[in-house]
């Protein structure tokens, strides 16, 4: 029993309060999104909807990030829309659980510690596009469709109420943390914006104008898709490119509610979670889907900080879906587009701003880069894909230039070069020419003891100088090796034969390999 009270964080202090209001708000913003982004896959909003259920409670349950809301999302949207439009929802369910075993297997090999890899400028820049992209996509509510079915932005009259009921709701969501904090004021914002279409009658957009999102309990589904290698092949890309989207968005929101609520979460445990869920996801007839940052921080602006918000916001949901659908489509979206807005204000990093001057230019660069494409191709993975590698391209560079070598002559006649920085393949040339091989001495010794050899071009090196030496009849001597590069030179001794001097007295400390 204890265990299932430390399941749901009650062995711990939880405000009951603030995580049932949390997760009641929680839910009522994840209705428009995840009907949209359905839609945008091809597929019927109780897809959506569905995947929103099953994500969001597996995930706040078996989680490794209390207060983290995961649902369908747009990043997952895109990628099976070929897909959908080609072969219909039955390939995609199919797909969803394929990219949840993956994920899963992620999880089991402990791949989720990766995204210690992610710096901080690419963090940045996933933040900031992503806030961009929800702030861009609440545009699309100003618009309103045509006689021949064509989306128009509004004007007049209905453009002056929706947009006054869109200042009410920020209004609320700005000034009432500043008076009180009891209740979250995101949910007050959607109940007094409601109550004021109710009183006064006012005819604008609603949640059913979108679609209705009336059903049932999701229906356990297995794929009608035939069980061959032909499908196998075929949902294969959508599924490990669904897999790695989901995890990277998961991972990065989960470091970001990390940084917010001054706790840790377990990213591994995570990449688990998100699989079980898009398994389940599958067999219950939804898209599948990962960590919603936008979501999430609603539910953590809001007080949450166990999983217990993440399961009220999940149930509530379906029972809007099951029981108060007429009503739940009654809301008008101006409120949720109020929320989202000042979702994306919230969202986006502005200290970054002000870090122009400070940061190197090439942080900025690959911020602003990672920026651009998030909003330029939607693609979350991508983006953060070409942010990492052009960062490790430029650590590798700079590293590269940071080998030095101090020389001297000692009373017997050997030369020493005592290397400085790391010997790998982007510093290699560097290396090769600080030695003058033709006026050396019989007898060079190379001192590592601020250095260390770090990949197979750094073992190549040394074997060419090495013979290089040989060539002209002298000896060249290692010193100062820590325990990882002599494991190195060990394995490759089918490859390098060097004298390695030994120091008794002196003992680098290095990490186990």
């Amino acid at each position: 029993m204890k265990k299932i009270f430390n399941l749901f964080d009650f062995s711990q202090k939880v405000d009951y309060k603030t995580e049932v209001l949390a997760g009641l708000t929680v839910a009522l913003a994840l209705i428009p999104e995840a009907v949209a982004f359905a839609l945008i896959a091809g597929l019927s909003p109780l897809t959506g909807l569905y995947a929103a259920f099953v994500m969001g409670l597996i995930t706040s349950i078996f989680g490794g990030r209390p207060g983290m809301i995961s649902g369908a999302t747009g990043a997952v949207a895109v990628v099976i829309v070929a897909l959908s439009i080609s072969h219909g929802p039955e390939y995609v369910f199919a797909t969803v659980i394929l990219a949840g075993l993956i994920q899963i297997l992620a999880g089991v090999l402990r791949l989720g510690k990766l995204i210690r890899l992610v710096p901080h400028s690419v963090i940045f820049g996933f933040v900031n596009g992503l806030a961009i992209i929800i702030f861009m996509s609440q545009l699309d509510q100003f618009k309103t469709p045509n006689a021949a079915g064509e989306l128009e932005w509004m004007t007049g009259a209905p453009l002056y109420t929706y947009l006054g009921l869109v200042i009410t709701a920020i209004l609320i969501i700005w000034l009432l943390p500043k008076l009180t904090k009891v209740v979250p004021a995101t949910l007050v914002a959607i109940l007094v914006v409601f109550g004021i279409v109710a009183a006064m009658g006012i005819d604008t957009k609603t949640v059913g104008d979108i679609a209705s999102i009336k059903g049932g309990f999701p229906p356990f589904h297995i794929p009608m898709v035939p069980f061959t290698l032909d499908s196998i092949m075929l949902i294969f890309p959508y599924a490990a490119i669904m897999a790695g989207v989901g995890l990277i968005e998961s991972l990065l929101t989960l470091n970001i509610i990390d940084e917010i609520t001054e706790t840790r979460g377990s990213g591994n445990k995570e990449c688990v979670a998100q699989g079980g869920a898009n398994i389940l996801s599958g067999f219950f007839s939804g898209m599948g889907g990962c960590a919603m940052l936008g979501q999430s921080l609603i539910n953590v602006s809001s007080g949450a900080r166990a999983r217990l918000s993440g399961i009220v916001a999940a149930v509530s949901l379906l029972i809007f879906i099951m029981f108060g659908s007429s009503v739940i489509e009654l809301l008008p979206m101006a409120a949720l587009t109020g929320l989202m807005i000042m979702v994306a204000v919230g969202t986006f990093e502005w200290a970054s701003l002000r870090t122009f001057r400070r940061m190197p230019k090439s942080d900025i660069l690959v911020m602003v880069l990672v920026t651009g494409v998030t909003v330029v191709l939607h693609n979350l993975a991508l983006a953060v894909l070409i942010g990492v590698i052009i960062s490790a391209l430029v650590f590798a560079w700079d590293n590269a230039k940071r080998i030095r070598a101090r020389k001297r002559v000692d009373e017997e006649g050997v030369k020493h070069y005592e290397i400085y920085g790391p010997l790998f393949f982007g510093s290699v040339q560097a290396f090769n020419d600080k030695f003058d091989v033709l006026n050396d001495p019989e007898h060079v010794v190379i001192d590592f003891s601020e250095s260390r050899i770090v990949d197979m071009s750094g073992i190549e090196a040394v074997n060419k100088l090495t013979e290089r030496y040989h060539k002209q009849g002298k000896k060249l001597h290692l010193r100062h090796l820590s325990s990882d590069c002599r494991a190195l030179l060990n394995k490759a001794d089918a490859i390098i034969e060097v004298n390695i001097l030994e120091d008794p007295t002196y003992k680098v400390v290095a990490d186990k390999i």
